[in-house]
């Protein structure tokens, strides 16, 4: 039996932009609880991309997690004895919180000297349709697209 829904925090939006997405993202970024150094990190590379691109960081931000949401996604589910690969859709929370996830564990793994460096570079290569964030999402959406024959066994 499973016990009773986790009742959800709510977010204050960040000071510099106003937008509940970019605390969110400051949020899953931070290691060990150290905010602060997440949201300099954070503003670091909005400087950079504004630097780079000329153009709103914001903007690119928005387009960047947009472009690495996926909109499907396989889930495990057993009929008698079997396990199938069920394309399902992708809630909005989670598109997010996957989108997030993806942008800075891919940030994480780049080769760029600072972290405000390489989180930018993510940002610049999703907002332009590549990089291995959006690869990511494409893969998703592959093996969803595979799957499609296991759709009747959504529940």
């Amino acid at each position: 039996m499973r016990r009773r829904r986790a009742p959800e925090r709510k977010v204050l939006p960040d000071p510099k932009y106003q937008s509940l997405l970019v605390s969110k993202f400051v949020n899953i970024m931070m290691l060990m609880g150290k905010k602060s150094i997440s949201e300099k990190i954070f503003y670091e590379a909005m400087d950079l991309i504004d630097k780079k691109l000329k153009k709103d960081p914001m903007e690119v931000f928005k387009k960047a997690m947009e472009n690495v949401a996926p909109i499907l996604e396989v889930r495990s589910r057993r009929v008698g004895g079997a396990t199938y690969q069920v394309p399902v859709e992708v809630r909005e929370k989670r598109r997010i919180s996957l989108a997030i996830r993806w942008i800075v564990t891919n940030s994480r793994k780049r080769s760029e000297p600072t972290m405000a460096g390489r989180l930018a570079g993510e940002f610049m290569d999703a907002f332009k349709g590549e990089g291995s964030s959006v690869k990511k999402r494409e893969d998703t959406h592959k093996m969803a697209e595979a799957n499609k024959a296991f759709a009747h066994f959504r529940w």
